[in-house]
């Protein structure tokens, strides 16, 4: 159950799903590394994940990147099921990306029914595009926070504004503790490496996986 506390679990994970080039990934990537890449990639199913130490107990955090085709929806369920909190992401210059945001909340209370509250935060992404806005805050907030009883954050990876209060916002609600925070400022020293030889860059992704461990 995703009310759970810390101390009681060892695994926690997010979710990202949106529609195709909203910046799911690119809001992983700024948290995660630090990093902007302005040319879209195509997404299929990546996992990222982090470990931490807290008061002497170890964590995993794990963030799953969907792709915004859904070509593999049986995994995309299982993939659901499986996680602790969703970051439903639309793009404030797309309206049709909110709707797909609202059909996803839809999904995931269907496939979590037995759940009083499925955390969820919505995320209004490309902030850095406001003179490009055709989506207003003012109209979908209300929706988000009153309406569904989700949050609602504005954002922007390109510009790395509140992307740390989007992975807060997530971790809030599965109530890992605040005391974690100082840590993701530090996101990459604990990013784990796969066994064997040296990389210059951390392996970070596991294809198609959704199976908890």
């Amino acid at each position: 159950m995703s009310t759970l506390a810390v101390k009681d679990r060892t695994t926690v994970r997010l979710m990202f799903l949106g529609a195709a080039g909203v910046g799911k990934t690119a809001l992983i990537q700024r948290f995660l590394e630090d990093r902007f890449e302005p040319k879209h990639k195509r997404t299929v199913e990546e996992l990222h994940s982090i470990e931490y130490d807290i008061d002497g107990a170890k964590i995993r955090i794990e963030i799953m990147d969907t792709s915004g085709s859904y070509s593999f929806p049986a995994m995309r369920k299982l993939c659901i099921r499986n996680s602790d909190a969703f970051a439903l992401v639309y793009s404030i210059d797309d309206p049709e990306s909110f709707d797909e945001v609202q059909r996803l909340r839809e999904e995931i209370l269907e496939l979590k029914p037995g759940e009083k509250r499925t955390p969820v935060v919505v995320v209004a992404n490309k902030l850095d595009m406001e003179n490009q806005r055709l989506v207003l805050s003012e109209d979908m907030q209300p929706v988000v926070e009153l309406d569904w009883n989700a949050t609602f954050v504005e954002a922007s990876a390109k510009s790395s504004e509140n992307v740390l209060g989007v992975f807060r916002e997530l971790l809030q609600q599965v109530h890992v503790p605040s005391r974690i925070s100082p840590a993701l400022r530090r996101r990459r020293e604990t990013l784990p490496k796969d066994g064997g030889g040296a990389q210059k860059k951390p392996p970070m992704k596991k294809h198609n996986s959704c199976v908890l461990s």
